[in-house]
């Protein structure tokens, strides 16, 4: 949970009312993670959609994080060994935002955290510099410095996408909802 809350994007305990109200007037893809008001999770991501706020719970089962989903798709769902390595990974998904949702399908994109406070300046620069290049090893600097700047990979795309699973109908496993 340290890891998580170094991120500056992990609110504790926040309700979905509270989550609701941060996220109204933020632009779409604006996103958040806070303690799960639903107690068989641990954590809900709350996201600015098209349709408006919306959250999707985090399962953690058997030492491991990953979506909540119905369940015939949940076993198709990518495993991780934390939250911030969950969030990474739909980063490095995100290609491009060009697609349109078909079908009243809204896309979640995770591409500007609400941070908790002001990030620091080290941060910022450290923001800024992954914006300009994502050729850090080449750059005149100790490897130490390197490294650190490595580390904060979720700028180096320009959104982040949780991908849309589709399942076909004739599998007939329910309907996937807003969870809060």
């Amino acid at each position: 949970m340290e890891e998580l809350r170094r991120a500056g994007w992990y609110w504790g305990n926040m309700s979905v009312a509270e989550a609701k109200e941060r996220l109204q007037d933020a632009p779409e893809g604006t996103f958040l993670v806070r303690d799960s008001s639903h107690s068989e999770y641990l954590l809900t991501i709350s996201v600015k959609t098209s349709a408006g706020p919306t959250n999707l719970r985090i399962e953690y089962q058997d030492g491991k994080f990953r979506l909540d989903s119905i369940t015939c798709v949940r076993s198709r769902l990518k495993q991780f060994n934390s939250v911030v390595h969950l969030i990474e990974y739909y980063v490095l998904m995100c290609k491009d935002r060009t697609e349109t949702p078909s079908n009243g399908t809204v896309h979640l994109y995770l591409n500007k955290p609400l941070y908790t406070s002001a990030p620091s300046l080290q941060h910022r620069c450290r923001i800024t510099i992954n914006k300009c290049t994502n050729q850090i090893w080449e750059l005149p600097l100790p490897t130490r410095l390197k490294e650190y700047l490595k580390e904060y990979r979720y700028q180096m795309q320009q959104c982040w996408k949780v991908s849309t699973l589709s399942v076909p109908p004739q599998q007939n496993c329910g309907t996937a909802g807003t969870y809060h």
